[in-house]
């Protein structure tokens, strides 16, 4: 499969309401999609970077500089170096990752590439993205990320629409100063059986071990990233001196780094996310090694559109994924989807079966959401 270029193209989607997390509030999403263009098939991709550097060291703009003058021209590099049987000039999805390995970081644009690519190559093979990575069910599990709210009862409110929608899992965003009594006040008034879990996005540090071990109490399924991302070691100390079980997310950039935290014991679950780890054929890996290592895992979003929704959906169709992920419905985030829109049903979300993603941009919404396009050849 020959890639010819990729159009780099930015949306911006309104949120239904502001989603609001230790690291701040967001009220629509800058978001970058990336379009291949192959001898065979087109292909999309979504990058997850966030507009701002705060989730991580990436952001929108940062991603698109990158995409257009270092990875782009790598992967041209790489196609033109890698002669086919028949002396043919192409790349595979699994090249990408080869092809831009050179160049240190920026794994969210990566990932966005990868995804692109892959697509347009399953696509034109007639084969699916779940088939491909080795789903096992067609359809998923969906929980929901509940944001920072001004007050317990407009958090109680919302939990009760979302019990009441069918989402099978609660995630309570949390951070100092909202934590306890959020949790208690969750539990108090929707009981034990309400699967409840939080995420601190690195709002602690070990000095607040003791503090956190006030959420033991409150039978969690486990605390998601509660230390900065780099504290491996502090997340490791931390899980000896707490029940609830830890879960890295920030921290995991990599199967390599999987490897090491779980072998230090910094975490019995990993919240596996395609963009902060290159993509989802290192997903697919990380995936492999915490089923090696018996660790739990499961797909975290990053308020996707349809596009990236669909692939998270045929990530947690792998077998190791136990979890609920935050694989919610299409309304959660955004009135309108540029995609055909994913409704939860039973609790849980269909996992897309035609070839590649299985769904692709609805042409009229796609131009209505567009702030910018740019065409990138693969000279």
């Amino acid at each position: 499969m020959k890639l010819q270029g990729v159009e780099l193209r930015r949306i911006t989607m309104p949120l239904v309401a502001p989603f609001r997390t230790s690291f701040g509030t967001e009220r629509e999403r800058d978001i970058l999609l990336l379009r291949a263009v192959t001898d065979g098939a087109e292909g999309w991709g979504e990058c997850v970077a966030m507009a701002e550097p705060l989730y991580s060291s990436e952001y929108v703009d940062a991603a698109a500089a990158v995409l257009r003058r270092f990875l782009m021209p790598a992967l041209g590099r790489y196609q033109e170096s890698a002669r086919r049987p028949g002396g043919t000039v192409g790349i595979t999805a699994s090249d990408v990752g080869h092809a831009l390995a050179p160049i240190k970081g920026h794994r969210m644009a990566k990932a966005a590439l990868e995804m692109a690519v892959l697509d347009a190559e399953l696509r034109a093979l007639g084969r699916s993205f779940a088939g491909e990575l080795g789903a096992v069910v067609d359809r998923v599990p969906s929980g929901v990320s509940v944001g920072i709210h001004d007050s317990v009862p407009a958090l109680l409110d919302a939990v009760d629409g979302y019990l009441a929608e069918g989402y099978v899992r609660i995630k309570l965003k949390i951070e100092p100063g909202w934590d306890i009594e959020p949790v208690r006040a969750v539990r108090e008034r929707f009981g034990d059986d309400v699967l409840l879990q939080v995420d601190a996005n690195t709002a602690y540090t070990l000095g607040d071990a003791r503090h956190l071990a006030r959420l033991d109490p409150f039978d969690l399924l486990l605390i998601e990233q509660p230390l900065e991302e780099e504290d491996v070691l502090g997340h490791a100390e931390l899980a000896r001196r707490i029940t609830t079980p830890v879960c890295l997310d920030e921290s995991i950039v990599s199967a390599q780094t999987a490897a090491a935290a779980i072998t230090l014991g910094a975490c019995s679950i990993i919240n596996i996310k395609p963009g902060r780890v290159g993509g989802y054929l290192e997903a697919r890996r990380i995936h492999d090694l915490a089923v090696a290592h018996g660790v739990a895992v499961w797909c975290g979003g990053m308020l996707e559109t349809g596009l990236g929704r669909a692939a998270n959906a045929a990530l947690a169709a792998l077998p190791g994924f136990t979890l609920p992920g935050d694989i919610s419905g299409s309304g959660r985030f955004y009135r309108t989807d540029i995609t055909e829109p994913f409704v939860l049903d039973d609790g849980h979300i269909a996992v897309p079966a035609g070839p590649g993603l299985g769904v692709t941009p609805l042409p009229d919404l796609l131009d209505e959401f567009t702030t910018a396009t740019e065409w990138v050849p693969l000279d």
